[in-house]
């Protein structure tokens, strides 16, 4: 007889790790580990997804889903998981129609803000670190 999903998973697994704002590892793998391209992937990201939330706030559901899902494919480039689920979120409610869009662009603008956080202090100079 076959082990049950029930048997397979231990009881007491520790959580899972808290997701960083900014997966560096798939960061560097993007970017073949070369800094000044790092840079400029992430600044470009972060103007990005400030234009987009912008437009997002204005827009029919169809424009809002269209941003959001550039706005996802841009954040799963960088490695920011947060935003490109919050993204996603957006995107289906926009899609769906189903009243809840301003409160998913609030939980993206929230996302947004936490890599925007995570990409100052990665872009910081080294000396003020």
């Amino acid at each position: 007889m076959g082990l049950t999903a029930d048997a397979a998973a231990p009881t007491d697994a520790a959580p899972p790790a808290p997701v960083e704002a900014i997966d560096l590892e798939h960061l560097a793998r993007m970017t073949l580990g070369e800094r000044g391209l790092e840079a400029e992937v992430l600044t470009l990201f972060e103007q990005q997804a400030v234009v987009l939330l912008a437009r997002m706030r204005d827009s029919a559901p169809a424009a809002v889903a269209a941003f959001a899902h550039t706005l996802k494919g841009s954040a799963r480039g960088i490695g920011a998981w947060r935003v490109a689920h919050a993204a996603a979120a957006v995107e289906m409610d926009a899609i769906g129609a189903t009243g809840e869009v301003a409160a998913a662009v609030s939980g993206l603008a929230a996302a947004v803000e936490e890599a925007k956080a995570a990409i100052a202090d990665r872009l910081r100079p080294r000396t003020a670190r």
